[in-house]
């Protein structure tokens, strides 16, 4: 399958314990990148900006805090409803941002039926990778010649 998974949302983007703004995003999923999940801002612009971070670190931040450096996910609660708190930091700044929890879990759940946790080595391709790596630039058998 190299149809990406999907899902536009609407995230909120916290300002300050007072003030947020809605951001457009669209969460991606690919599975010949089995490990990772994408998360794409502004996708309408000719240089929407995108995060790439593992989808255990989603899956395993909708139930309970974790991460570290550069991506924190943690469940809470928004007037009543359940949401996904997603803090990015970059040397450019950091950003707070809240996402429905229901519209998440029920992305990661296509995610998790198209590739099984546990069973994403089986889709890469290693030794091609390697070939790849390791081949002669100039089409030549003697690597380093």
């Amino acid at each position: 399958m190299d149809t990406p998974i999907e899902r536009e949302l609407t995230l909120d983007l916290v300002l300050s314990p007072e003030h947020s703004t809605t951001v457009p995003a669209r969460l991606s999923y690919h599975v010949h990148d089995p490990y990772a999940v994408h998360l794409t801002f502004d996708t309408l612009s000719e240089h929407p900006v995108r995060w790439s971070f593992a989808r255990e670190l989603l899956v395993e931040g909708v139930l309970r805090p974790c991460g570290q450096g550069d991506v924190k996910v943690w469940p809470a609660t928004v007037g009543g409803r359940g949401a996904v708190c997603v803090a990015l930091s970059s040397p450019g700044g950091d950003a707070l941002l809240r996402a429905p929890a229901a519209a998440v879990t029920a992305w990661l759940e296509r995610t998790l039926r198209a590739v099984p946790p546990g069973s994403e080595r089986e889709l890469l391709d290693l030794e091609g990778g390697l070939e790849r790596l390791l081949a002669p630039l100039d089409g030549s058998d003697e690597a380093g010649v």
